[in-house]
């Protein structure tokens, strides 16, 4: 069996099991965590931080989480909508005027939030992702491709950059700037939006699939290539240096399963985590309300989207492109995370929802 490291409660053995046989099974590198209370009870890790295995992935290791980022994004918007700065009710161009063009004057905070805006395709080239201004013009001159609120569509690129330019017009900070300055300073969490050079050497890059290399890109499951004339990312554009160190609120996130369950508890304990309070009971509730119910158009599979979040029965939390997840259960209190460096097809990869179900066996033994 893999040689796993870190710490855990022994109720909660099946975690550090499961990661184990993703290792033995192929896989690079990762980390899980599950924290009860704001509390971790498993914080493990274990492989490798590089395809050629020859660095083992450490306490401090850090990789790109992908879509999991969102959820950073979404509890920043959830923090100044507690703060009373943000209305989810109004128009994004009441933050953001040049947005009302080509008819989105009726597009609300909470449509860009919950992915029903009818912007779900970046279409510019990807360099320029990493210049702010640019991405952020060319989505206030889009059309939507539906009347927003009405339907659902993965918006995997847009959605960072919508939640992020209202955050940046109301604080006048960068989304990666506020999120390090209100939610991952006080928690003492090692997550970046915008990673500093001075973190590159802790970097975990990305492994392709089996059978794949770094020009693999990335779509839904059961799609190669992504669809519709949205811009295809690929495995190297999400490991180079420019990825980095921009900010795409959506997807460029870094940090290891330790930090992302330690800054999604907030959501998993009413607003609270040890003495730091980042929002109010009712401000966590919020991500909860379902804002649409149906097939997402681009996923091509049944969702339910809160604000921000995905809805999973009694839990809510995403998944990001090759396999890291976050899962929220806030009548538990539980925050489960699982962040990987080996991508696996989005069909045959169930490595999140094994770790899920194996904190759930520790979770039983502990309310016993």
């Amino acid at each position: 069996m893999a040689d796993i490291r870190g710490s855990y409660d022994d109720l909660f053995t099946a975690v550090p099991n499961a990661l184990a046989a993703f290792l033995d099974d192929g896989d690079a590198g990762g980390s899980a965590a599950v924290f009860v209370d704001g509390r971790p009870v498993v914080d493990v890790w274990g492989g490798f931080a590089d395809a050629g295995r020859t660095a083992p992935w450490e306490l401090d290791t850090v990789t790109n989480v992908w879509s999991v980022t969102k959820t950073m994004t979404a509890l920043s918007a959830l923090v100044l909508a507690d703060r009373g700065e943000l209305d989810l009710d109004a128009p994004v161009a009441r933050y953001w005027p040049e947005f009302a063009a080509a008819g989105k004057e009726k597009v609300l905070v909470r449509h860009v939030l919950s992915h029903t805006a009818g912007l779900p395709d970046y279409d510019g080239p990807v360099e320029e992702l990493y210049d702010w201004e640019a991405v952020t013009a060319r989505l206030a001159a889009l059309p939507p491709q539906w009347e927003p609120g009405t339907a659902a569509g993965y918006h995997s690129l847009t959605q960072g950059f919508l939640v992020g330019e209202v955050l940046r017009r109301i604080t006048g900070r960068t989304p990666g700037a506020f999120f390090a300055e209100e939610v991952a300073g006080p928690l003492g969490a090692d997550f970046r939006m915008g990673l500093p050079a001075e973190h590159d050497h802790r970097v975990a890059l990305a492994v392709p699939p089996h059978g794949r290399d770094e020009d693999y890109v990335a779509g839904a499951a059961g799609q190669d290539p992504a669809p519709s004339t949205a811009t295809g990312i690929r495995l190297r554009d999400g490991n180079s240096m420019s990825w980095r160190r921009a900010q795409i609120p959506a997807a460029s996130g870094f940090g290891n399963a330790r930090s992302v369950a330690l800054v999604q508890s907030a959501m998993a304990c009413a607003g609270t985590v040890g003495d730091v309070r980042l929002l109010s009971p009712a401000g966590c509730e919020r991500a909860w309300e379902e804002q649409y119910s149906g097939e997402d158009r681009i996923l091509g599979m049944p969702v339910s989207w809160g604000l921000g979040y995905g809805r999973f029965g009694t839990t809510y939390g995403w998944g990001g492109w090759g396999g890291s997840l976050v899962m929220i259960d806030p009548a538990n209190r539980m925050t489960v995370a699982y962040v990987t460096n080996q991508m696996r097809e989005p069909d045959a990869d169930n490595r999140g929802l094994e770790l899920v179900m194996a904190a759930y066996e520790g979770l039983q033994g502990l309310n016993a």
